[in-house]
């Protein structure tokens, strides 16, 4: 039986949404793989590498279409224009897949799609792509900018702000590592098995499983189909979360009894890792802005099986009265540029600007303004973000410090291994491989250079009146 929706269809549809129509990829991506059900293991593969692939490189991508189409990437239709995409794509990136086929489906789909008369057009630029891919020409490596921008498809303005600071080596490590595969992270769950019953479950799903240098209840998994058909996962046995961002609540370290509150808490990973640190005990309040992500934070909460947790609405930027110095550990994982975690968003390095950047900066000190009045005299304020800029992090850092006297960084030394130790006290210059951070209490990873994604964490604490 022929199939009325083909895997390339259903990458086109994809990639129209995320780069006409301005949704996140893996948002649409999910949203395709949610809704065919049915596709084999093969399949989902297949859609996701190239939907993936496509936006990853992107930059590179027009690139090489511009060196051998007349009417320039930018002038195309957008249908013609995603489907010779990801045609280069496979072309250039999939060995797997036949040249003649890359080529040949997207002259089938561009005719499904109501565009016969440009089918010359496509298979002429595709053909002409594949007989001279060998022998494209890039930047010249010694133009730093314009050879990383193509080769890694990372825009200008990024690389601007990276090289300067971290220095060429290191930068290029991480474009390097956003875009290569990894296996997924996972916390256990604790609460619903050890961490050896996880892995012989996973082992027996068929899933790979290792365990994580950084802490001791994280693992990397891979060789899965889909997440939500492993029977652990539907038991709540674990929950799919970065290292960097499970070290926020394990810094954090909450003790029994306390009351602890996450203030831009969804999916909701960290305060459930701060219910399950507590052992049953105390409480966390998990709060975020609309009602689709409390009614995320809840479906995790109702997964994982934990009782001293809720979730609930509330805009971080007003003052919640009732919650003045109430906290003994509150969390402001803030809203950031996301530059960290581009190997996962890989169509966010083209959505975010300067600009965006520097409202955020502005909203993130307008939250901490406010969400620092809940904790208590000898509470703990833990900050952090998933990106790679210096204003949203150690800048916000000094910020923070010199408009409020009461708080004050503390050591995070006794709850780091000792790799991560290392980080936290030696100060390298960043034109090196960098190890260390601005200062005592703070760490910023870096993809590539450490096991995990591009995020920092700053550790507070509050000064006990008298």
């Amino acid at each position: 039986m022929t199939k009325s929706v083909t895997e390339r269809e259903l990458v086109l549809g994809i990639l129209l949404e995320v780069t006409r129509d301005g949704e996140y990829s893996h948002v649409a991506l999910r949203n395709v793989l949610n809704k065919y059900q049915y596709l084999d293991k093969k399949e989902r593969a297949f859609i996701t590498r190239v939907t993936e692939g496509t936006l990853e490189h992107m930059i590179e991508l027009d690139y090489i279409i511009n060196q051998f189409s007349k009417v320039k990437v930018n002038k195309m239709k957008p249908v013609i224009r995603n489907l010779i995409r990801s045609a280069v794509y496979q072309l250039k990136y999939m060995d797997s897949v036949p040249n003649s086929a890359a080529c040949n489906e997207a002259v089938k789909l561009a005719t499904k799609k109501g565009f016969s008369n440009l089918k010359g057009f496509v298979n002429g630029v595709l053909r002409n792509i594949e007989r001279n891919l060998e022998t494209i020409t890039y930047p010249e490596e010694t133009n730093e900018i314009e050879y990383l921008h193509v080769k890694y498809s990372m825009p200008k303005w990024i690389l601007e702000q990276w090289l300067p600071k971290y220095g060429r080596e290191t930068v290029e490590t991480m474009l390097a590592d956003f875009q290569t595969e990894k296996p997924t992270t996972i916390r256990c769950n604790l609460n619903q098995m050890s961490k050896e019953q996880l892995i012989e479950e996973l082992k027996t799903e068929g899933v790979q499983v290792q365990e994580h240098p950084y802490l001791p209840y994280a693992l990397m998994i891979s060789g899965y189909d889909y997440l939500a058909d492993l029977k652990a996962f539907q038991q709540g046995a674990f929950y799919v979360q970065d290292i960097s961002s499970m070290l926020v609540s394990h810094i954090a370290a909450p003790k029994e009894g306390d009351f602890c509150l996450d203030v831009c808490a969804a999916p909701g990973g960290k305060a459930l890792h701060m219910a399950e640190l507590l052992q049953g005990t105390g409480h966390v309040e998990a709060r975020d802005l609309t009602d689709y992500k409390v009614n995320l934070i809840r479906e995790n909460i109702m997964r994982s099986g934990m009782k001293n947790i809720e979730a609930v609405r509330w805009d971080a930027t007003v003052l919640d009265e009732d919650s003045v110095e109430k906290a003994d550990i509150l969390i402001a994982d803030l809203p950031c540029s996301g530059l960290g975690v581009l190997g996962k968003k890989t169509d966010l390095k083209y959505k975010m600007t300067e600009q965006t950047q520097g409202e955020l900066v502005k909203l993130q000190r307008d939250i901490l303004s406010t969400v620092k009045q809940y904790v208590k005299p000898g509470g703990t304020l833990v900050y952090s973000t998933c990106t790679i800029h210096e204003a949203e992090n150690e800048g916000n850092v000094e910020w923070f410090l010199k408009e409020n006297p009461d708080y004050k960084l503390i050591s995070i030394q006794d709850r780091l291994c000792n790799e991560l130790r290392a980080m936290e006290t030696e100060e390298k210059q960043y034109q090196q491989p960098p190890k260390a951070v601005i200062r005592e209490g703070c760490l910023q990873f870096l993809p590539g250079v450490h096991e995990s994604d591009g995020f920092f964490i700053a550790k507070f604490k509050k000064v006990k009146h008298g």
